[in-house]
């Protein structure tokens, strides 16, 4: 069951990546194109859509988290000593828990990775029209 968990987090994650991917492929594709002006622009697309990829499912896939279905999990009692409690059910409520988890964490983490490009490409875009504009006015 644990194995299966983890193939449908794994998809799950992957799915909301590519879907990430696709809504955001022009926007991307439109920035860097406007900021580097070569052929290398392209190189840096794939990149980023690789990265959107690997952030996606790094952070959907929580295999700490996942591990609480295979291994005893340590417990205290009120006289401080530790015993083991077995590892959690697998029901169709942590399931559905589980996959929420999945979509919302792959979800926030291509969020912050999308934030920190958009604010960088946000900077390099004013350095860019400070340099136009430096040139047109030395023409």
């Amino acid at each position: 069951m644990f194995f299966t968990l983890l193939i449908i987090t794994l998809v799950v994650a992957a799915l909301v990546s590519f879907i990430a991917v696709r809504a955001f492929s022009s926007a991307i594709n439109s920035i860097l194109h406007r900021l580097i002006d070569d052929a290398i622009a392209g190189a840096w697309v794939r990149y980023m859509k690789f990265a959107i990829f690997v952030v996606g499912i790094s952070g959907g896939v929580r295999v700490r988290s996942l591990e609480r279905y295979i291994l005893p999990q340590e417990h205290f009692d009120s006289a401080g000593e530790s015993r083991d409690i077995p590892p959690f059910e697998l029901t169709t409520e942590r399931w559905v828990l589980e996959i929420y988890r999945t979509i919302i964490e792959s979800l926030q983490s291509i969020a912050w990775m999308l934030l920190v490009f958009f604010i960088v490409s946000l900077g390099m875009y004013i350095v860019v029209r400070i340099f136009e504009m430096r040139r047109g006015t030395n023409e």
